[in-house]
């Protein structure tokens, strides 16, 4: 495509090559250069210098003081991220500008990240590092100092069976793993015939001496059978759905889970309430967990999650999941979310699908332009 294009992006962070991508196509793009977010006054400071398109990231508070200041010229906000809960969805339809993020490409990088986290717990990798960095050995004892708890042949529950839940299910196959499956809006019953049928595979051909199974179950059953927990729903407050998950790990719910049981979560913090965590941890109703994602982040100074009387027993990440070289960076949509994110906000500058927002595959808000047809007006 020939470099005539005008349009004029800033990027609250730096996405790396990507970048260069609208460089190319004849943009001008600036980038806000320090590690942290920038300041929300700077940000509308720059919509009202004249900006097209905003690329965002989970930490940038978008609204309609925003929407306000870029009104007249903004026509996208890019965020590279799969969630949006920064983005107020209402004042964005409001102004009728759409936002696009990076959902799929992150899907493979979470789940193997959810599996790595849920070993590292239960190994205890963490403990006999620290031992080792401490200048102490642990003897050749039976037990001491510490046994972890091993992952294979044990049942996983997987909480939320979209795109990430069932990358977990196949990675967890692959450790001959029996798997409860909870999801209270889909049951994808195809999949799972489809790893049944694997795992019957694996047992006839010699290569698990142990018949194993996945099905679907309620939530108490699949919390009171499961050896470890990993969550993978979205966050849904009371009101936004007729199955809400905001702290649907609470005192009860934790309570049902084994006392030798673990539990992981890289979905979103507030699905578990810290609290009734906390408490389950330090009074051993649970064995340990595993988070890459908290109510408040970055995790507070005073979170109780942080008492040092849990380190044995908790992991703690910053939001990490998704923290791989191609998944993060990679300028291929198809591969990278930053490649993604800049194709999103191509879509929409350069009125690709026939200027049809509601076809861009990376908008969000759809609803607010079915109304435009293919007129891209």
């Amino acid at each position: 495509m020939p470099e005539t294009n005008s349009f004029r992006v800033f990027a609250t962070c730096d996405i790396g090559e990507s970048l260069d991508v609208l460089r190319r196509r004849g943009y001008e793009v600036e980038v806000y250069g320090s590690p942290d977010p920038p300041p929300k006054k700077l940000i509308i400071e720059k919509l009202r210098g004249g900006i097209d398109g905003l690329i965002t990231t989970l930490r940038d508070p978008i609204d309609a003081e925003i929407f306000e200041a870029g009104k007249g010229r903004l026509k996208v906000v890019a965020q590279i991220a799969v969630g949006f809960d920064n983005i107020n969805r209402a004042d964005a339809n409001r102004y009728r500008i759409p936002f696009t993020h990076t959902a799929d490409v992150l899907t493979e990088a979470t789940a193997e990240f959810a599996f790595f986290i849920m070993g590292a717990v239960a190994r205890k990798l963490w403990n006999s590092e620290h031992l080792v960095r401490q200048g102490k050995w642990g003897a050749w004892h039976p037990y001491l100092p510490f046994l972890g708890d091993e992952v294979t042949g044990k049942t996983i529950a997987v909480i939320g069976t979209g795109r990430i839940g069932l990358a977990m299910i196949k990675k967890s196959t692959g450790f001959d793993m029996n798997i409860l499956c909870y999801d209270p809006v889909y049951q994808n019953q195809e999949y799972v015939a489809a790893i049944q049928e694997i795992k019957d595979l694996r047992y006839r051909r010699g290569l698990n001496p142990e018949s194993t199974f996945i099905r679907y179950v309620g939530l108490e059953e699949a919390l009171r059978g499961a050896d470890f927990v990993s969550v993978h729903v979205p966050l849904l407050r009371e009101g936004e759905s007729p199955t809400p998950t905001y702290h649907l790990f609470n005192e009860l719910t934790l309570r049902w889970m084994k006392p030798t049981a673990y539990l992981v979560n890289t979905s979103r913090g507030p699905v578990v309430d810290e609290k009734a965590l906390y408490r389950a941890l330090k009074e051993n109703w649970i064995a340990g967990a595993a988070l890459d994602v908290f109510e408040r982040e970055p995790l507070p100074a005073d979170s109780p999650l942080r008492d040092p009387a849990l380190a044995d027993r908790l992991r703690l990440f910053h939001h990490f999941a998704s923290g791989g070289k191609i998944t993060r960076l990679a300028s291929d949509p198809g591969k990278g979310m930053a490649g993604r994110c800049v194709q999103g906000l191509i879509d929409v500058l350069e009125k690709n699908y026939g200027g049809d927002i509601a076809a861009m595959p990376y908008v969000v808000n759809k609803e607010a332009f079915r109304d435009q047809g293919r007129s891209g007006s």
